[in-house]
């Protein structure tokens, strides 16, 4: 099916409400992959799901952006695959309606929203109803897929629970699943996280392994990363650490979120965020009190909380009514 394979995931185009920067940031990013692609002598692209981010509508300019980024994957491959994650779909149980359904129309894609199986590769869009028992019986040494795998992190701290459905044991046929879907780039024996392809928010702050994967399958080599030096980066820091000489915080095109652990003047932080934004690059330089963040509890007993299912079921159950069935809503609810 291919010789040698370029593969990214998550990009997530329109995030941050159709940010401008963010979508020039994806498009910068698929210049600077095609062009690694080139040099490591790769004839096949393939992205792993979630090209856009919001489910529910897509913005004119930031389909501007995934357009071109198509058409710029069409041309620099002999083929691209490209296979919808969960939030390209329009509902979460069913592939019928997706907002990259007219990457089909362009020259160079090939869109894959059934589960795929030709020579020694699977392609695996995101599952839905019960095809993850059909994706546990297939037997390609090489799988690709949007997996949401209990036991892998989402993002630095949270793990994924188990929802009773594909796990990592169930691969029992493959050498290798490579997956998108969660950001952190994460390796557990045959099961490869490629992580987003670039960092987005906080929740990837100081964690800087992001980018492609190569995998020369023909000369049946490891795959290997590697990481777009000029990703934004995200940092949390005090203020006593963002001060001292030579720390490696502020680089161009980061975001800053700063602890005021010292005690500064209104016109002593504006000069900071101004100097930081000016001198080095920075997009966004945030100061929080330290004030703000010692009336934080550390010990609350999130035990206590509710979760939204458990709370929707309570309010169900309480409907006191002679035109609906509150057991029968309940049914409805829980099988959503």
């Amino acid at each position: 099916m291919f010789d040698k394979a370029a593969v990214f995931t998550d990009l997530h185009l329109g995030l941050k409400s159709n940010s401008r920067i963010h979508n020039q940031d994806c498009e910068d990013f698929v210049d600077w992959f095609i062009d690694q692609a080139k040099q490591n002598g790769c004839e096949t692209g393939i992205f792993c799901g979630d090209l856009h981010h919001n489910r529910n509508s897509l913005n004119v300019t930031t389909m501007q952006h995934s357009l071109r980024i198509l058409e710029k994957l069409g041309e620099s491959f002999d083929q691209f695959f490209y296979f919808p994650g969960n939030h390209d779909l329009y509902y979460k149980d069913k592939r019928d309606v997706h907002s990259v359904e007219y990457a089909k129309h362009i020259p160079g894609i090939t869109v894959i929203n059934e589960l795929y199986e030709r020579d020694d590769v699977a392609m695996v869009p995101w599952l839905v109803e019960d095809e993850w028992k059909q994706a546990a019986k297939m037997k390609s040494r090489y799988m690709f897929g949007h997996f949401e795998l209990p036991h892998f992190y989402m993002n630095a701290m949270v793990q994924m629970p188990d929802n009773g459905e594909l796990k990592a044991e169930h691969f029992a046929n493959q050498e290798y699943v490579f997956t998108g879907h969660f950001h952190k780039r994460q390796q557990r024996g045959k099961v490869h996280y490629i992580g987003n392809a670039f960092p987005h928010n906080f929740a990837d702050a100081w964690d800087d392994a992001r980018g492609m994967m190569i995998l020369d399958k023909k000369n049946n080599q490891e795959p290997f990363y590697i990481d777009w030096p000029d990703a934004p980066k995200y940092r949390t820091a005090k203020l006593s650490e963002l001060l001292e000489p030579d720390n490696n915080m502020a680089v161009p095109k980061s975001y800053l979120r700063v602890t005021l652990d010292l005690p500064i003047s209104f016109e002593e932080a504006s000069f900071i965020k101004e100097t930081y934004i000016e001198q080095h690059g920075c997009r966004e330089i945030t100061l929080i009190p330290q004030k703000q963040i010692e009336e934080i509890s550390t010990d609350v007993d999130i035990s206590t909380f509710e979760s939204v299912d458990e709370i929707v079921s309570k309010e169900i159950t309480a409907i006191e009514s002679e035109s609906f069935d509150s057991s029968t809503l309940l049914s409805i609810y829980n099988e959503l």
